[in-house]
């Protein structure tokens, strides 16, 4: 590492990732995150020690559909996410992907109660931990004398007060963004350094 380089490390919001990715039209799968995670570095000012991906594995169980109340069976499995631990400077945080039940398709919100059948219905899910875990390991990095900066990918406004207490302790935050800047809350740009804008011709 060049003297004077900025020791940084970078901590991808993998939920989020994965939505601009896909509005995109990019394939979703660990090339591409190790991809844009590396774009989002200056190579010329900033030594990358650790990049964070926090993400849910698929969910796991037995459910009964809506209408029918036949049941079905999700099946889990995580080698993608311990593929990606083993890459070049990755770490990966799991939080937990919770069952809600199910939720009205686009389009289907007005179509006749009886007509209804279990194809109208889409599973709903929630991420659960993954912005807690993104927070505590900001707060636990602003206590490290050996990080200079942290890069955040993600949407998640609840992590600003992690951001500005970043800041306080004198850490240089900057915010990152898949394909266009304006996807990010403001309050994001308030409480970060800096504002990068990973092109998708930069992904290709």
């Amino acid at each position: 590492m060049a003297t004077g380089m900025l020791k940084t490390v970078v901590l991808l919001d993998g939920g989020n990732l994965r939505k601009s990715a896909q509005e995109i039209g990019f394939q979703y799968n660990n090339d591409f995150v190790e991809r844009f995670a590396w774009s989002c570095i200056d190579h010329d000012r900033e030594h990358v020690l650790r990049i964070l991906y926090y993400d849910c594995p698929p969910f796991a169980g037995e459910v009964s559909l809506p209408i029918s109340g036949e049941r079905r069976v999700f099946e889990s499995g995580d080698g993608w996410l311990r593929d990606l631990a083993q890459r070049e400077r990755f770490a990966v945080r799991r939080g937990v992907l919770k069952f809600r039940g199910f939720r009205l398709r686009r389009g289907n919100a007005t179509a006749p109660a009886e007509t209804l059948t279990d194809d109208d219905f889409a599973p709903d899910f929630e991420q659960k931990g993954v912005d807690v875990r993104i927070a505590l390991d900001i707060a636990s990095y602003s206590h490290l004398p050996g990080i200079d900066q942290i890069i955040l990918a993600s949407q998640d406004t609840d992590l600003v007060p992690a951001m500005k207490y970043a800041r306080r302790l004198g850490k240089q935050m900057v915010v990152a963004s898949l394909g266009n800047m304006r996807r990010l809350p403001p309050e994001l740009y308030e409480h970060s350094d800096d504002a990068r804008t990973i092109l998708p011709e930069r992904l290709r």
